[in-house]
């Protein structure tokens, strides 16, 4: 069976900041997955590299089968939701 998401290798900086470090894994289709960890662990960048919402600096990352690099725009056109924590008007 073929992953949904896969991930492999990803790093996401911010300048000098490291928010992602070589980040992998995979979920498969019918698996739950989720993220936990501290405040600035890489949560919310990681699930906005895969909303296409944020390109990665590097690795390999693909969604439903779609490079995030190339193809943001196919997956933002997927059903998913990214809600802030923080909601500004």
């Amino acid at each position: 069976m073929k992953p949904v998401i896969e991930v492999e290798n990803l790093v996401k900086k911010f300048g000098s900041f490291v928010a992602n470090n070589s980040l992998t894994f995979s979920v498969f289709p019918g698996e739950i997955f989720g993220f936990l960890g501290a405040n600035g662990a890489g949560k919310t960048t990681t699930i906005k590299i895969l909303c296409g919402l944020s390109a990665p600096t590097s690795g390999k990352v693909s969604v439903a089968g779609y490079d995030v690099y190339r193809q943001s725009e196919q997956i933002k056109k997927k059903h998913w939701l990214y809600e802030p924590e923080i909601f500004a008007l």
